[in-house]
């Protein structure tokens, strides 16, 4: 694996996250400062904690269902990238999608 391609995606992904954390730590300071009533705010962050929580459990079902895919292109022993490879692993992901939009239907 070339490292030399790993740091600037590092990189990417840290400047990104970063600006992301300013521009919401922005956003609640506006909204506490614009004088809203406490139950608007409540209901803002509450849905906003909803949401990160959902984003949370969807990535993971994605990641173990991949984890699966993977855990079976090396159980079939197939080394090459094939169609049957790519399927296996959108398939994967499809499903890991439905999976977590049927948990988050059920918890939410």
């Amino acid at each position: 694996m070339d490292f030399a391609i790993l740091i600037p995606v590092t990189l990417f992904v840290c400047v990104h996250l970063s600006i992301k954390a300013v521009v919401d730590a922005r956003t609640r300071r506006q909204m506490v400062a614009a004088n809203g009533s406490e139950d608007m705010l409540r209901s803002i962050l509450e849905g906003e904690e909803t949401r990160r929580r959902q984003a949370s459990l969807r990535w993971g079902t994605i990641l173990v269902a991949l984890a699966l895919g993977f855990a079976g292109i090396e159980a079939f022993g197939w080394t090459k990238p094939t169609p049957g490879v790519f399927a296996l692993l959108l398939g994967a992901t499809g499903i890991g999608n439905l999976v977590a939009y049927v948990l988050a239907r059920r918890l939410g």
